[in-house]
Parts: structure tokens; C-alpha cells; sequence
């Protein structure tokens, strides 16, 4: 029989530990909206808008371009990275312009992509 590595054999429970780890434990409301943002991101088409506008700002029509979608699904995904503050916009006439909302997204998926890269070259 093999035995599993990813259970203690015996309940131990290391007092200092569980205090340090329940000090910098996050509440469930700010696990919830940060779940909410890596449930955004974990989509495939909203990383590749985030990836066109992490130096670009863009218009709906420019992004499907880029994209290649549709300007109604373009819209879809901008309007729930909008909701969750992922992205931000701006008017220009009758044009609307598309920009990451600030430098955290940039580096959240930055950041990512590194880790990417990083796992990529350990399977390698």
C-alpha cells in the first residue's frame, strides 16, 4: 500500500504557526473579490484583452481587429473586466476607449506570465 504524502500521520498542530498564518489570513470578503478577479482572468479571451491593452489603449473595434472577434463579443468580455474594475474607459466623440485600470492588472499579469515562462522552462 502507498501511503500519502499530502497528510500529516498524526495531528500535531504547531501553535506559533497557526498564529502568524491567522494574522496575515485574508477575510472571506476579500477572498471573495479577489476570487472574482482570478475567475476574470482565467479566461483565455479576457487575457488576450488584457495582453492588447497592457501597453496599448484601444478602441472596441481596434481590439476585435487585433482579437479576431467579434465587436459584440469584444464588448461582452470589456463590460465584465469593467464591472470588476479590471479595465477602464474613456469617450473621445463617439468613440470609446479601452486601458488597463492601473498598474496592479499590468503587473498581476505580468507577473503570471512569468510564472509561465518560469514552469515552462522546469518542464523543458
Amino acid at each position: 500500500m502507498i501511503k500519502s504524502l499530502a497528510a500529516c500521520e498524526e495531528t500535531v498542530i504547531h501553535e506559533d504557526e497557526v498564529l502568524a498564518a491567522s494574522r496575515t489570513l485574508i477575510d472571506g470578503q476579500t477572498a471573495g473579490r479577489l476570487a472574482q478577479i482570478f475567475s476574470a482572468l482565467s479566461d483565455p479571451t479576457r487575457l488576450r484583452i488584457i495582453s492588447a491593452l497592457s501597453d496599448h489603449e484601444l478602441c472596441v473595434c481596434d481590439l476585435s481587429v487585433v482579437l479576431g472577434m467579434s465587436q459584440s463579443a469584444v464588448s461582452h468580455q470589456l463590460r465584465l473586466l469593467r464591472n470588476l474594475n479590471l479595465v477602464k474607459y474613456r469617450k473621445e466623440g463617439r468613440i470609446v476607449y479601452y486601458a488597463l485600470d492601473d498598474e496592479h492588472i499590468r503587473e498581476l499579469y505580468e507577473r503570471g506570465l512569468e510564472h509561465t515562462a518560469h514552469q515552462k522552462k522546469l518542464e523543458a
